[in-house]
């Protein structure tokens, strides 16, 4: 699989902040989920902001409390889509990721692990730190 290398982001495009997989996955297994919705608004406030495009954080956080199961398909085609598939590049990540977290506990590991992972690689490719 190839992929295009992305431009560098414009100032007016403020990149989103790379976090730790494992960080994520133990924050949000001690918070009991706490952490979980606190990722999801600023994950989907930094994809807006970046794109422009998306529900941005406060509808993530709304689709996440509400009917979080939508989010577990949204997140991933989000970041596909808004992030990687608008600069040229092959998203690692699309709404089918989201069957993963049907898988109890394993599945969430996987998601996070996929899904912050691409989120990751992104940032740090428009020079996140």
């Amino acid at each position: 699989m190839t992929t295009a290398t992305p431009a560098a982001a414009t100032s007016d495009q403020p990149v989103g902040k790379p976090r730790g997989v494992a960080f994520v996955i133990i924050l949000t297994l001690i918070t009991l989920g706490i952490y979980f919705i606190y990722w999801l608004y600023k994950t989907g406030d930094e994809i807006k902001k970046y794109s422009g495009e998306g529900l941005g954080g406060i509808l993530w956080l709304v689709i996440g409390i509400v009917v979080g199961i939508v989010m577990w398909f949204v997140a991933p085609s989000e970041v596909g889509n808004n992030l990687y598939k608008k600069a040229g590049m092959e998203p690692p990540v699309s709404g089918k990721t989201g069957f993963w977290m049907l898988i109890p506990l394993a599945g969430l590991i996987i998601w996070v692990i996929k899904v912050q992972g691409a989120l990751n690689r992104f940032w740090e490719s428009k020079g996140a730190t």
